[in-house]
């Protein structure tokens, strides 16, 4: 019988690869480069990067496998009882940077991890979420993303939505600039509810969920016209995308902290991006209504399109 990493691994490896299949399919013609790779301490992964294609600009799809004799700080300033412990981390991220500011950014992410303390004492956990980063966003669609991520939680617990969304909020917050990173969706972490095989299942469930979210929203904008003024707007939210990963990001730090491989790590990153000094949205404007109406926390399943 698969122990409890074998199991999560294989699991993780099939969403991995479904999440590529159904890239292809809705992007045939994205170049695509991969990367497989090993780690100096232990484990390794797979970079599988894209750019240039119909819908994605720039993105990716990893999965990686790492162990290590002590879990970094990111991984244990939630959880100080565990400093000192080795560890195994596996996971699945996913970033897409859409070319046409229609259609939003997405990011997901799945992991596993196993720890072993100083008393031997083996401890593991999942943890993870989906969120999206509109530039243009339409009201339908944040209510239907959230609603997905309602609909992946229920069967788990009707308390996790509302949980995992307010995690979300708070998670994916930039605090100097006193707002989210975009309209959310669901961040949890540590968990271990139900068993191991319910928590497993939910993980794949998240994954699923968050692919198939994506691709009927960006079904929906991809071939909307868009002009210069629209795409320098979105080179410029771009921006709060990178301060927030680079300041913030618990993934990132976790990979930097564990002398993971950097092109991974930093596969988050758009492609371009601007920042403009004191710029503020016309009142009135598209742009305007981003600030106003999404940049904080609401409760969207509430909202009617």
């Amino acid at each position: 019988m698969m122990n409890e990493a074998t199991r999560a691994r294989e699991t993780l490896i099939a969403l991995h690869n479904r999440l590529t299949s159904s890239l292809l399919q809705k992007d045939p013609n994205i170049q695509i480069t991969e990367d497989e790779w090993k780690r100096e301490e232990g484990g390794g992964g797979k970079t599988w990067a894209v750019k240039n294609g119909d819908l994605i600009e720039k993105g990716g799809i990893n999965f990686s496998d790492v162990r290590g004799n002590q879990l970094p700080e990111a991984a244990t300033q939630n959880r100080p009882e565990l400093t000192g412990s080795t560890f195994r981390a596996m996971g699945v991220s996913v970033v897409f940077h859409p070319d046409n500011p229609h259609v939003p950014t997405a990011h997901a992410n799945v992991r596993y991890f196993e720890a072993i303390t100083p008393e031997n004492k083996k401890v593991w956990w999942f943890g993870g979420g989906f969120d999206m980063t509109p530039y243009y966003p339409v009201l339908e669609d944040a209510v239907f993303w959230h609603k997905s991520a309602r609909d992946a939680c229920e069967p788990y617990g009707t308390n996790l939505y509302p949980k995992f969304k307010e995690w979300c909020d708070q998670y994916f917050y930039l605090p100097h600039r006193k707002e989210t990173r975009g309209i959310g969706g669901i961040f949890f972490d540590d968990y271990n509810q139900g068993g191991f095989d319910r928590s497993l299942e939910f993980i794949n469930s998240v994954g699923d969920t968050f692919k198939d979210a994506f691709f009927e929203i960006a079904d929906k904008r991809r071939d909307k016209e868009f002009d210069h003024k629209q795409k320098s707007f979105q080179q410029y939210r771009r921006g709060r995308y990178v301060e927030f990963n680079l300041v913030y990001d618990r993934g990132t730090h976790f990979g930097l902290q564990s002398n993971g491989r950097t092109e991974s790590i930093l596969m988050s990153m758009p492609p371009t991006a601007e920042w403009s000094y004191d710029w503020s949205p016309k009142e009135g404007t598209e742009e305007h209504n981003l600030y106003l109406h999404y940049l904080k926390p609401r409760d969207w399943l509430n909202e009617n399109p």
